[in-house]
Formats: C-alpha cells, structure tokens, sequence
C-alpha cells in the first residue's frame, strides 16, 4: 500500500529536552493502514518507506494514542535537507512494508 499525504511537521513536547519531530498521517489513511492485515510489531508499529522530497529513508511509523493517527518521525538528516520546520508543511509518500 502506498499513501501520499501533506501534513504539518510538529515538536514532541512530551520532554523539553527533547528535539524529536513528526508529522501525523491523516485519520483516514491511519484507518486504512490500521485495517491491512500485518505481524505484530512492538508498540502497534507499522513499518514503512518514507519520501519527502529527494529525501527517502526505512522507517517505523507509531500509533499515537492522543489522535488516534499514525505519526512518522522526521529525523534531524532529512529536515536539514527538506528545509522542514516546526509548524511547517510537509508532503509524504509512505510505503506500507508489513502488509
């Protein structure tokens, strides 16, 4: 399953010493996602290929338990290189790599 989607990157602030940054999957596609038959993996992850930009990397993507929504993380390399900020936008391809 591949989805594309544009979010908003935003701060973790469960810790203020902490500069981990993601952005959510929308509600539907988390649904999707959430339905595809799949092994279990630690924390409800889901694994995926993700691409922003000219940037791709392997991944996890985490169920958040506030939203209800899928959030991917947006590690420190590929914000540099995406000109990715807090509050900013950001545009995804996910490859769903478990179903």
């Amino acid at each position: 399953m591949i989805v594309e989607f544009d979010g908003e990157v935003f701060r973790w602030d469960a810790r203020d010493d902490a500069s981990w940054y993601f952005t959510s999957v929308p509600e539907e596609l988390s649904a999707d996602i959430r339905e595809l038959p799949r092994p279990p993996r630690g924390f409800g992850s889901v694994r995926v290929a993700a691409r922003i930009g000219g940037s791709e990397w392997t991944t996890s993507i985490f169920p958040d338990s506030q939203s209800g929504t899928y959030v991917l993380p947006l590690k420190k390399k590929v914000r540099d290189a995406e000109h990715l900020e807090d509050g900013g936008p950001v545009t995804v391809r996910l490859e769903v790599l478990d179903a």
